[in-house]
């Protein structure tokens, strides 16, 4: 990797919050790091300097001020900026010249007033630092037609006055919630890609990165750690999601020893933290199920489906939610056998369930195990019709096959 793209994924997020929290302009604070970096391509050749971060912020902050001052001479007016003196970009400044603002810009970029959707986009996108491109990947649709949403949503910050200061204590549940929120969503969109070699390659560890930084900058939030929790051990265990064919191996199944043991005791580091501030809540009770099964130790170990049984229950007793249950069958098949789960399937709402892959497959699980064959193969017919991801269709592909063989 070079000086210039390693600078770039290291301290690009840092320098564009920070300069949009000094100018209080999105457009500005990109353009500003964009136009540094092309300087380094010209500047830096063979010999970068010994501290790119520092260069590129202070190019950056002045390319944003020149930017500004072409401004006030189209319109001969704008709004006063302080003019800070720059010192010679070659005066390297030490690791406090780049101020961390990138809470403040992810409570800009998840304001209650953009749809949840373009929020994880825009976050994505100055958080991460992800392209344009790679953002629209995650989110099935063309380029331009994200580019067009990432501009409508900055003209909408803009426009709206969205202050560029965190919110006040008061304001947090409905803030936080929402940034939790997109953050989830993001983070959707890089499990699917259980190979990690897709579109959505680079969303996973940018998720680890970015809810790792929450929670140092918001070290007693509960939801917070659980966030952190639930994404570092979901990305442990991406190494033994799929089999050697390619196919996806069931949670059950996976390997312990295959997972990536630094995540995951990173999971359990932030679970206890969670547990120690509000062991009841639902995104804390959500981290605690994964965290039963990331403390398997091996395959020889049993499955811990009576614990798990217990934590939906639990997750219940705080927040009824449909998927909730359906996760919950899973776990009774295992402790009280398929016909009492499939006994209870009918209490499900399932014209919520109607275009949800995952209802169907585990409808025809327990019709195949409760010796309902043809059920059951048309329910894996129609999770197959529904699912996207190529390891999904392979292991349901395999699971049909078996049934319907006999």
């Amino acid at each position: 990797m070079t000086a210039l793209a390693a600078a770039f994924r290291a301290a690009g997020p840092r320098i564009v919050a920070a300069l949009a929290a000094r100018f209080r302009d999105l457009d500005l604070a990109e353009e500003g790091f964009a136009e540094a970096c092309a300087r380094a391509v010209a500047a830096w050749g063979e010999a970068p300097p010994a501290r790119p971060d520092a260069w590129l912020f202070r190019t950056a902050e002045r390319a944003a001020l020149d930017a500004l001052r072409r401004r006030r001479t189209r319109a001969r007016a704008a709004p006063e900026v302080e003019e800070a003196v720059v010192p010679e970009v070659e005066a390297m400044l030490d690791d406090a010249a780049i101020p961390d603002e990138r809470l403040r810009l992810i409570f800009v970029c998840c304001h209650p007033a953009l749809a949840s959707d373009v929020r994880a986009a825009l976050t994505l996108r100055l958080v991460c630092g992800l392209a344009t491109q790679d953002v629209a990947r995650a989110f099935f649709v063309a380029e331009a037609t994200m580019a067009q949403r990432l501009v409508r949503a900055k003209a909408k910050i803009a426009a709206a006055g969205v202050p560029f200061d965190l919110p006040a204590r008061g304001a947090w549940p409905e803030r936080l919630a929402a940034v939790l929120t997109t953050l989830e969503i993001a983070y959707a969109r890089a499990h699917e890609d259980a190979a990690g070699a897709g579109a959505y390659a680079g969303l996973g560890p940018e998720l680890v990165r970015l809810t790792a930084l929450l929670t140092t900058l918001l070290p007693g939030e509960a939801e917070v750690l659980a966030l952190a929790a639930t994404v570092h051990f979901a990305e442990g265990r991406r190494p033994a999601r799929l089999d050697a064919a390619g196919a996806m191996v069931p949670l059950a199944a996976q390997d312990p020893a295959a997972w990536d043991a630094t995540l995951v005791a990173a999971g359990q580091g932030f679970l206890a933290l969670a547990r120690g501030l509000a062991p009841a809540h639902p995104r804390v009770l959500q981290a605690d199920l994964q965290g039963i099964w990331c403390a398997r130790t091996s395959l020889a170990a049993p499955p811990p489906w009576p614990a798990v049984l217990a934590g939906y229950d639990r997750l219940l007793g705080v927040r009824d939610d449909a998927l909730v249950r359906l996760n919950r069958l899973v776990a009774l098949a295992e402790v009280a056998g398929p016909a009492a789960a499939l006994a209870e399937l009918p209490g499900l709402d399932a014209s919520r369930f109607g275009d949800f892959a995952p209802f169907h497959a585990v409808r025809a699980d327990l019709l195949a195990r409760t010796g309902a064959v043809a059920a059951a193969v048309a329910a894996y017919d129609a999770a197959l019709a529904l699912t996207t991801t190529q390891a999904e269709r392979d292991f349901l592909r395999e699971r049909r096959a078996r049934i319907a063989a006999g």
